[in-house]
């Protein structure tokens, strides 16, 4: 890369961590779609954006290939362990953010902090993940609780009896109860 080309990347790269304080620049191995890698510079962690009037940290990584400002950064939310990707008019399934911003890239013109405020914009309207859906605890036990396999007896006059296991061991029948 030309010194002058390093110069403007490692000023834009400043730039846009002056804006957004919780991206820092990594290098790390990318991984292209025909599966080689190749190191690259990143800006990975969170972008700040408001859906419905409450404020998320949105998970994104921003790969800056070697022809980089010439071409587009590669753009992906990443979501935590206990997120995950909502596809969308501008992500795909695996997250990979393809805003027309991206892809109509013009040199000169575009550049990472206004690439990042769009995503911010675009977030607000249609956020790019979702808290996986866990159930509670206290649900699971209920579900045990009321899905346990009953047993049915046929009595000798004809009738079906339905017998509900208890925990401690014994069919439920009470005196007060109707027997089969």
């Amino acid at each position: 890369m030309k010194t002058y080309l390093r110069k403007h990347v490692a000023e834009e790269i400043y730039i846009a961590l002056t804006h957004f304080k919780h991206l820092e620049p990594l290098m790390d191995k990318y991984v292209f779609n025909d599966g080689t890698t190749k190191d690259l510079m990143s800006l990975s962690g969170t972008i700040s954006t408001t859906y419905m009037d409450k404020s998320y940290n949105i998970p994104v990584c921003l790969w800056l290939e070697e022809s980089y400002p010439q071409t587009a950064p590669i753009c992906y939310v990443r979501p935590t362990r206990d997120m995950m990707v909502v596809r969308g008019k501008h992500v795909t399934y695996n997250g990979e953010v393809l805003l027309p911003y991206v892809q109509e890239w013009k040199h000169g013109e575009c550049d990472l902090v206004s690439l990042l405020q769009v995503m911010v914009a675009e977030f607000g309207e249609s956020p790019p993940v979702c808290m996986q859906p866990n159930p509670e605890p206290e649900q699971a036990s209920c579900w045990l609780q009321f899905h346990r396999q009953p047993e049915v007896n046929s009595a000798a006059d004809g009738n079906v009896c339905l017998l509900l296991p208890r925990d401690d061991g014994p069919h439920f029948y009470q005196n007060n109860e109707t027997n089969c």
